[in-house]
């Protein structure tokens, strides 16, 4: 099977680096020059699929290398152009001329190899989705899971975003442990819990005597990450002065210790989180545009809670599963009003506030069984049927169907056979309905 050839024209180091890393993560097949000359005289024996190019370039334009192929060829692949806001104009007159499309900056690079894809024809590579996974059962987890093997291996650095609470370690660290390397160091860090005074100490490391209170050496995150991965939560929230020199240390890639002479070479895998607009920060001058575009060449987004409720009732199970474990009691069950409740409450706190608000519930409530008035405290002791009618019907009703088949999977000892005749209805029929609503059998034992 073939691949799409495509044609990067960057001059600069950092952007062109990261569009032809994440176009060959993509299966592409990518020729990256520095300048217009060297584009130019490929264009004429390699058969590109599509072009991407820089308007300002170190020798000829963007609009001039475009005319001159244009002029040379038959048989003209698309251009994409990329553009400062001050070249938006050139750019408008290059789509009269024959151009297929052009992005300002900053943009998303997923994006544009979504375009790419449109314009060459390129479809997504098929993939096998998994039943589910430890990420949850929605189609958006599973796919998420899906494309992690393929892709924790290979790329230099991953960019995760989501809203807060959504669980964006829980995928940094499902992406380390499908990384090559047994037993590698995972190295954690809120980028905004760090006093600013202490930043350079903490990721850099400091030699003994390198200031008042350094007594002996220490080695920062970036060493303790060697081989493994280094996981900076919020960079949104980095300082500009710490930006530049995180930069400088993944360009190189090597290090020295505060107060050191001695240079340290460091590797290590780079994922970043944000709850943040990154590409807004960059507009606004509170991020340097260089480094999103370093920490940026694949991005993952999670889906707020709300946005994925199959996951809700199996996160649910499982939090509670983990919570006995812990404080060595039987695990607790949940009421079809808990049920019904859980998946229709609209999960502002996403994963975090389910896993706190059953922490709680399983502390606190004294008998083996959970009630909506016992995980959603604000409701009040509410008879079992007291619902939000607010809710869709299908998921309330889905919700009422899942904790019926739970009741009775438990009363039968997780017996299916003895399950489907007290329900009515054919084995067939629960094994699929439990499929659907992500119930384990090996659970109900």
């Amino acid at each position: 099977m073939s691949t799409t050839l495509i044609c990067v024209v960057e001059d600069d180091p950092i952007m062109g680096e990261s569009l032809a890393d994440r176009f060959r993560l993509e299966g592409f097949d990518v020729d990256w020059h520095t300048n217009g000359e060297s584009a130019l005289g490929a264009l004429q024996t390699r058969p590109y699929q599509a072009v991407i190019s820089d308007i300002r370039l170190p020798d000829i334009s963007g609009e001039n290398l475009f005319a001159r192929s244009m002029a040379r060829r038959t048989s003209q692949p698309p251009f994409v152009f990329i553009t400062a806001y001050a070249s938006v104009e050139t750019a408008v007159a290059l789509l009269k001329d024959g151009a297929a499309d052009y992005i300002t900056k900053p943009f998303d690079i997923g994006a544009l190899v979504e375009k790419v894809r449109q314009l060459t024809g390129t479809a997504i590579p098929d993939q096998a989705m998994p039943a589910q996974s430890d990420l949850g059962v929605s189609e958006a987890m599973r796919r998420l899971a899906d494309l992690v093997p393929r892709v924790a291996g290979r790329a230099k650095s991953i960019l995760l975003t989501g809203e807060s609470g959504v669980g964006k370690e829980v995928l940094a660290r499902f992406i380390h442990r499908h990384a090559p390397g047994d037993a590698t160091p995972f190295v954690a860090v809120n980028c905004g819990a760090v006093p600013e005074t202490l930043l350079e100490s903490e990721f850099f490391g400091h030699e003994r005597g390198a200031f008042t209170g350094a007594e002996r050496q220490k080695k920062g995150y970036f060493e303790q990450a060697q081989g493994g991965t280094l996981f900076l939560d919020e960079i949104g929230d980095l300082p500009l002065s710490m930006q530049v020199k995180l930069l400088r240390a993944l360009q190189e890639p090597r290090i020295k210790r505060v107060g050191g002479e001695k240079e340290v070479e460091t590797n290590f895998r780079l994922i970043c989180a944000t709850n943040r607009d990154l590409a807004e920060l960059v507009s606004v001058g509170k991020f340097r545009e260089d480094l999103f575009y370093r920490i940026n060449i694949l991005q993952l987004r999670v889906p707020a809670l709300r946005d994925r409720p199959d996951d809700v009732l199996w996160l649910a199970h499982r939090f509670v599963r983990d919570i006995a474990t812990r404080l060595g009691e039987p695990t607790k069950l949940f009421h079809p009003s808990a049920e019904a409740r859980l998946a229709t409450y609209g999960w502002p706190g996403n994963v975090r506030e389910l896993q706190n608000r059953l922490e709680r519930a399983c502390i606190v409530c004294p008998q083996n069984m959970l009630f909506s008035s016992d995980i959603f405290e604000e409701d009040g002791a509410q008879p079992a049927t007291v619902v939000d009618v607010d809710t869709p019907l299908d998921g309330y009703m889905a919700a009422c169907e899942s904790a019926f088949i739970r009741t009775a999977l438990l009363q039968h000892q997780g017996h299916i056979s003895e399950t489907a005749r007290a329900l009515g209805i054919s084995r067939k029929s629960l094994w699929e309905k439990m499929r659907r609503h992500a119930i384990a059998a090996g659970a109900m034992h």
